[in-house]
């Protein structure tokens, strides 16, 4: 029995310890783009107070957390240098759930593409696969002796269509070109994080 959440719908922290902007970031901050101007950059708090929502799980009798881990807080610039503050992070909070019986259920891409590699041409460039497998390989040599449940990607069905064919949802995109090409270049880089997550926490 467990609860399942996504980084920039509960972290906030948007400007602390090293993260970098995400699509969602960007979106929301345009004007007409999200109801009430609302966005993530405080949320639930939980990366302040993740150690009091694990008590709450605990406390709920949950045995399984599905959390998705914010590409910018790693790769801040989407490619290039790991920002250890951010593994950091994730690493005490695999530890707070192990320690309280929680097993983590970690997904790696719940829609926060870094806003570097999105000016770079993001999911509908085929150029977006290689820095989305170097932030998976940093992450599962961090987590991978602890975590055992992987998500690739989270509804890549959305992240195409909703994102880059209606423009309901960051980057707000209105195209089916970008929408196929998107989904296309997600498939191939769940393929690809597949064999590096078997590799590196088989």
């Amino acid at each position: 029995w467990g609860a399942a959440t996504a980084s920039y719908q509960i972290e906030g922290a948007a400007n602390e310890d090293g993260r970098g902007e995400s699509v969602w970031d960007r979106f929301c901050s345009t004007p007409g783009k999200v109801r009430n101007g609302d966005t993530g950059a405080v949320a639930c708090d939980f990366y302040h107070r993740y150690r009091e929502d694990v008590a709450l799980m605990r406390e709920l009798g949950l045995d399984a957390f599905r959390f998705s881990i914010a590409w910018p807080r790693i790769v801040p610039g989407g490619r290039g240098r790991v920002n250890p503050k951010g593994l950091d992070f994730y690493d005490r909070l695999v530890d707070e759930l192990l320690g309280n019986g929680i097993s983590p259920f970690v997904t790696l891409f719940h829609w926060d593409t870094p806003q570097p590699l999105q000016d770079e041409g993001g999911w509908p460039s085929r150029g977006i696969i290689e820095p989305f497998c170097e932030y998976v390989e940093a992450v599962a040599e961090r987590l991978g002796d602890r975590v055992g449940h992987w998500i690739t990607h989270n509804e890549p069905w959305v992240v195409s269509w909703v994102g880059h064919g209606w423009g309901h949802h960051a980057p707000g995109h209105a195209s089916d070109a970008d929408a196929l090409a998107t989904a296309h270049h997600l498939l191939l880089s769940h393929g690809r994080a597949v064999e590096i997550l078997r590799r590196a926490a088989p």
